[in-house]
């Protein structure tokens, strides 16, 4: 009887793609075995993964404006920007400063002189004023206080006594009470705050430097917790902390500083990551769902194509050899351990060639259906041949994960590709189909 090929696609594969990638290996094949059949099993669309109902449960997928959800993303944009450098607002403010201080400053003299408003007598005391409460801010005992729980950020304001009471509880609720003097430290004694100092000449901008430094030494505080998971911080106790921060350098918090946040507010939405993930979540979503789904499926409900490939490799007489791919591989290898151990050997499955499969991995974490963590495989189970690539990180090896077993064998190829490519790359490889041969007069078979 003649042998025959069957190919069993991986995850994510649809009919374009399988008609494609079936050519390449039908031909491949045959050049090699020109008298034996070689057949496709397509399973990708009946029992791939699809969105049911259109996605309706991703939040990305919208149809009309979101302002409340646009205006969140650019608050966390905007952290997310403070957190990688605290700094970044003032260094704003020490670079571009406010066009008002200088104006104003330029009026009072002839045409080019004292046009320099920091050379002024008095015109620092502003931004002065501001740095050196900064400054005083490491007299609060914050160690010695009790532990409160975080107040109601929507509170009307408290005495300056209550404030300085409940910003020390605030810290210790959310753990950021031990870094809290080196954030203050970092932002004081930073070149930038000097500088944004230096150009808050009046009281508006005295009032916008202030609300960045308080920024800026809650996202310190923030950084450092964060680095040692000790932060557990939510966003209006972080809104609360800054206006206490705020309010002790007399500044008003509710308005951010409108110079910096203009500045930096577009420049976040661009640099970050969340408006990019919050922006296309849904076309992830849906791109991603072929491949991803795919395999949650199979793990939930692989029954089916379990049942689709065993009618498969017995519709027709005479020993076949099994190629999986990627998840193909998976449900190759659950399907032969659980029909030998349960029924007996799968009528004419000779050999099994799993490529770039993770088949060893889940049996490793106890994930794959068929075998029990440590289990060995069960009588019956066909020689095993399992090709992968270093470049490949969803490709394992087989042999180590059942020691000693002599069907188990494991051969390496080298598509020097990176990955997601390496993945797709052994069918062109005149290796793989070299070792697929080997394989077979290894295995008597033809």
């Amino acid at each position: 009887m003649a042998m025959r090929f069957l190919f069993v696609h991986g995850t994510g594969v649809r009919r374009e793609r399988h008609d494609a990638l079936f050519a390449l290996v039908r031909e491949r094949l045959a050049a090699r075995f020109p008298g034996a059949a070689v057949e496709s099993c397509f399973w990708g669309e009946r029992f791939g993964a699809s969105m049911g109902a259109g996605g309706v449960s991703v939040p990305g997928l919208r149809t009309g404006p979101d302002e409340a959800g646009d205006a969140e993303a650019a608050e966390a944009a905007e952290w997310g920007l403070l957190l990688a450098d605290p700094l970044c607002e003032l260094r704003v403010l020490a670079e571009a400063g406010w066009d008002t201080a200088r104006a104003a400053a330029g009026s009072g003299g002839p045409e080019g002189e004292d046009d320099d408003p920091f050379a002024m007598p008095g015109i620092r005391a502003a931004g002065a004023r501001v740095l050196d409460l900064l400054d005083r801010l490491h007299g609060l005992d914050v160690p010695g206080l009790p532990h409160r729980p975080g107040p109601d950020p929507d509170a009307p304001p408290a005495p300056a006594a209550d404030r300085a009471d409940e910003l020390a509880a605030l810290l210790h609720g959310t753990g950021l009470a031990p870094g809290f003097r080196a954030a203050l430290d970092t932002v004081a004694r930073s070149e930038e705050a000097a500088r944004a100092g230096e150009r808050a000449t009046a009281e508006p901008e005295a009032r916008e430097l202030a609300t960045a430094l308080a920024r800026a030494v809650a996202a310190a505080a923030l950084a450092a917790a964060a680095a040692g998971a000790d932060a557990d911080c939510t966003a209006a106790e972080r809104d609360r902390l800054v206006e206490l921060l705020t309010a002790r350098l007399g500044g008003d918090a509710r308005v951010p500083g409108a110079r910096a946040a203009a500045v930096l507010g577009r420049l976040a939405m661009r640099v970050t990551t969340q408006p990019l993930l919050n922006a296309r979540r849904g076309a992830l979503t849906l791109g991603a769902t072929p491949a991803l789904g795919d395999i949650l499926r199979y793990q939930a409900r692989g029954a089916g194509l379990r049942a689709f490939l065993h009618e498969r490799i017995t519709a027709a007489p005479g020993p076949t050899v099994l190629i999986g791919h990627s998840l193909g591989g998976i449900a190759l290898v659950d399907l032969l351990a659980l029909e030998a151990a349960t029924g007996g050997p799968v009528p004419g499955a000779e050999l099994l060639v799993t490529v770039g499969s993770q088949a060893p991995y889940l049996h490793e974490i106890g994930a794959l259906t068929a075998l029990p963590p440590g289990s060995a495989l069960p009588y019956g189970f066909p020689r095993w041949l399992n090709v992968y690539d270093r470049q490949d990180v969803l490709s394992y090896l087989a042999a180590p994960v059942f020691p000693g077993d002599p069907r188990v064998t494991d051969h390496e190829v080298s598509s020097r590709q990176p990955f997601p490519a390496s993945h797709s790359a052994y069918w062109k490889q005149p290796s793989l189909y070299e070792r697929i041969e080997q394989a077979v007069a290894e295995a008597g078979i033809g």
